[in-house]
């Protein structure tokens, strides 16, 4: 199982938003690029990176983000999500270095788009980020909430070529409550890779998850607030 450590991006910091909201924001480090080293020195392989301006629309963390893969490309890849809304813009992140895209929202209201970055990019360097509230899809940064649930999504987008798909339980994101194993378990039985994102607490929380058989876990809050470190998570793996 792959573990993503989390660095969300706000304005060029380092935050985490509680349940996806702007408003709940806790700043965590002033330097993205020096939160980045300090994953890849305790052995990080992957980074789970959100903008949370572009999701927003109000700007960009481009420079940062080009700096973390150019200076720590050679031992780590970077799996970035955020206002990945059209071919351009998923070409374009890649030219910045990054490994994977995550297509949010658009994969509800775009399947072309999703048809169009899978050709362009290849289904192993696409995932689709599937944020359920009740099992139904939230979408436009978790301010609606959808008629699709979730599994349908996921069946839809592994057929259309999508291998991995990052699953949130929004109630959970943030929150420390524990991830939610049996919606992830669903998802995953459509067809994709399912990382697990929203509520991992412990590394008892890590060990569940793969043992379930999911592909990964994307974890943030519980590194920030030293619930656990990612020394002692990594190692917890790899018994």
């Amino acid at each position: 199982m792959d573990l993503y450590p989390a660095i969300d991006l706000r304005g060029g910091q380092v935050v985490r938003l509680a349940q996806g909201e702007a408003a709940r924001a806790t700043v965590y480090h002033d330097d993205p690029v020096a939160q980045a080293e300090q994953f890849v020195e305790a052995g990080a392989r992957w980074l789970h990176v959100v903008d949370l301006n572009r999701a927003f629309g109000d700007g960009d963390n481009d420079a940062a983000i080009a700096e973390i893969a150019r200076r720590f490309g050679d031992r780590l890849q970077v799996q970035l999500g955020g206002g990945i809304r059209d071919v351009a813009r998923a070409q374009a992140v890649v030219q910045l270095g990054v490994s994977r895209v995550v297509i949010g929202t658009a994969a509800i209201d775009q399947p072309a788009l999703v048809d169009a970055i899978v050709q362009a990019l290849g289904g192993d360097r696409v995932a689709v980020g599937i944020d359920a509230r009740d099992g139904r899809v939230a979408v436009r940064g978790w301010v609606e909430t959808s008629a699709v649930r979730a599994v349908e999504l996921a069946a839809r987008v592994a057929g259309q070529g999508v291998e991995t798909v990052i699953h949130t339980d929004i109630a959970r994101d943030g929150m420390l409550s524990g991830p939610n194993i049996e919606e992830s378990l669903a998802v995953q039985a459509k067809g994709p890779r399912v990382i697990v994102s929203g509520g991992i607490a412990t590394i008892d929380d890590l060990r569940a998850v793969a043992a379930a058989g999911l592909a990964g876990a994307i974890t943030g809050r519980a590194l920030y607030e030293s619930r656990f470190t990612l020394v002692e998570a990594l190692a917890a793996l790899a018994v």
